[in-house]
């Protein structure tokens, strides 16, 4: 049988092609379409968030519950973080005779990158997954149409709080992941050797300088306004029902957990050009 024959109810090699071919352009499409979207959902953020009137005490209302209640997880993460590096990394310096090296290698790792980076993806696993349920959620059930209905800016009461609040509290929530964790590289130091608090935080502090609190406390910065930024507007654009609340929870961890990695990968290349 020659090969150009098309048999019935199978597809030739050529409509294959094709319809892969559509596939991937029609998917770049909606990405394309996505991005844009999410452009111009940020873009309204800045413009609201400078027009009065403010919501200052839904914004401490959101502080709270969004930085206060993810402090326990952050707090536990940060103590067993240092604990399980000082423990690891111990041995491989000893191998070396370098195990007085170890308060300050493990300082260092955790200032610069391992407490940004996993606390940020430990708050986008609880936040952006809460706040885009929950703005889907109030989609699904009209709670925002009946907030535009009673003259309420739902997009300023309910999108800017919850940006501005996760962009404030992750760096604070950092600062003490940080403290944590260096605290239980004491404890972990002590099991195998014994070293006096005030001399283990003398090498800490004489191991880290200003060029390496300053950049990993700033991208958090933009850390926190990534996930809130995202949380916001996978949960408000919900449009699909009840199912639209599961994928707007999950989307928002996926691609908030994606931006933590793009913006922290950005935030090394520039400190490596300006250091």
């Amino acid at each position: 049988m020659p090969l150009n024959v098309k048999i019935p109810g199978k597809p030739m090699p050529s409509d294959l092609v094709n319809q892969s071919g559509s596939s991937y352009w029609s998917a770049l499409k909606v990405f394309f379409e996505e991005v844009a979207d999410l452009t111009k959902f940020s873009f309204r953020f800045f413009k609201e968030v400078i027009r009065p009137r403010y919501e200052f005490n839904e914004v401490i209302r959101q502080s709270y519950l969004i930085g206060y209640k993810s402090f326990p997880l952050v707090a536990v993460t940060a103590f067993i973080m240092g604990l399980v590096l000082t423990i690891q990394s111990r041995p491989t310096l000893v191998e070396f005779g370098a195990q007085s090296w170890l308060p300050a290698m493990v300082t260092v790792s955790i200032v610069r990158e391992l407490g940004p980076a996993i606390t940020a993806l430990i708050f986008a696993g609880k936040v952006g997954s809460g706040i885009g349920a929950e703005l889907a959620s109030m989609k699904v059930t009209e709670q925002i149409d009946a907030m535009e209905v009673s003259g309420i800016n739902p997009f300023k009461y309910l999108v800017v709080t919850r940006i501005v609040a996760t962009t404030l509290t992750l760096p604070a929530l950092v600062i003490m992941s940080d403290t944590i964790s260096l605290y239980s590289t004491y404890i972990a130091v002590n099991m195998k050797d014994t070293i006096s608090f005030h001399l283990f935080f003398l090498q800490v502090f004489q191991s880290i300088d200003f060029s390496d609190l300053l950049p990993s406390i700033i991208k958090t910065f933009f850390f926190g306004f990534s996930v809130g930024l995202i949380s916001c507007y996978e949960g408000y654009n919900s449009n699909k029902g009840t199912e639209g609340v599961g994928m707007a929870a999950n989307t928002a961890v996926i691609f908030g957990s994606l931006s933590i990695f793009i913006i922290d990968m950005i935030a090394v290349q520039i400190t490596s050009l300006i250091t």
